[in-house]
């Protein structure tokens, strides 16, 4: 019991004699500086310090996004980035892996792929937008693309750092028991770099969202980022506030959702054991 209050309370300022009831539960206190940013933002706009052409009031982003919300056309657009983005991250991550794979397992496979992957991912993202216009049209297809080229990168960027910073020890001990090519990739090299690539997947993910405004801004009908362009062009700040909220909690969800698949997957790691224990 002693312990875990002491995580919870700062030991510097118990050591000042504060009590520990005097601080709230660590969830709870992450919430205090947004909700007083919040409250200033609502202050200043209902002040008339912040014109509604510049930031829509907080209550006035609530009210637009029931609205849109119970009409269902924020759920239409939500369902159609989301098959973009759904599609996009599968072949990004595929491709990814793939090359982060034949670059780290094999010195050939490093000198044939990694130095055009490296030339290739410094490009501009608006820089490809009309060579994937003149290349696959403007349907959907150039705007899952860019979603799958941004992707791809920090997959194989951390996969392959990964995979070539296993500890040469454990290669050893595997070779000493008799493990041959294919299992020490199975059982070593790869549980090793797992780590890496769960971290090349929530870069991927944070990218994936950043790719997808800039896809749909190629001829889109629907979607989020076509939503928040719509809402430009009629200065609508409330409606563009509203599609930066539903970025920023889908990327705070998956961030969540790769977190929960790391603990799972990571659980024989000595500081998640730790974590278990406590």
């Amino acid at each position: 019991m002693s312990g875990s209050t002491d995580t919870a309370t700062p030991p510097a300022l118990l050591a000042l004699g504060a009590p520990r009831w005097a601080f709230p539960a660590p969830d709870l206190r992450r919430f205090v500086s947004p909700l007083v940013l919040v409250g200033v933002w609502q202050a200043a706009s209902m002040l008339g310090m912040i014109s509604p052409r510049t930031l829509a009031a907080p209550s006035a982003v609530l009210a637009t996004a029931w609205g849109l919300a119970v009409s269902g056309e924020l759920g239409h657009h939500l369902a159609v980035s989301l098959g973009r983005i759904g599609l996009g991250l599968a072949i990004g991550v595929s491709l990814g892996t793939g090359f982060a794979l034949v670059a780290g397992l094999s010195r050939w496979g490093e000198e044939i792929v990694d130095a055009p992957i490296q030339m290739i991912r410094t490009l501009p993202f608006l820089g490809l937008v009309p060579l994937f216009i003149l290349w696959l049209g403007i349907g959907e297809a150039p705007k899952i693309a860019l979603v799958a080229l941004g992707t791809s990168f920090p997959i194989y960027l951390n996969l392959f750092a990964g995979i070539r910073g296993v500890d040469a020890k454990l290669v050893e001990a595997a070779r000493v028991f008799g493990l041959d090519q294919r299992g020490l990739i199975r059982h070593v090299i790869l549980p090793g770099a797992l780590p890496s690539g769960l971290v090349g997947l929530r870069y991927a993910l944070s990218v994936a969202w950043l790719s997808l405004v800039i896809a749909e801004q190629i001829n889109a009908s629907a979607g989020i980022g076509y939503l928040i362009n719509d809402a430009r062009d009629f200065l609508r700040t409330d409606i563009i506030v509203v599609g930066l909220l539903v970025y920023a909690l889908l990327g705070l969800l998956a961030d969540a959702v790769v977190r929960m698949l790391e603990r799972r997957a990571l659980a024989w790691r000595p500081v998640l054991l730790k974590e278990r224990v406590r």
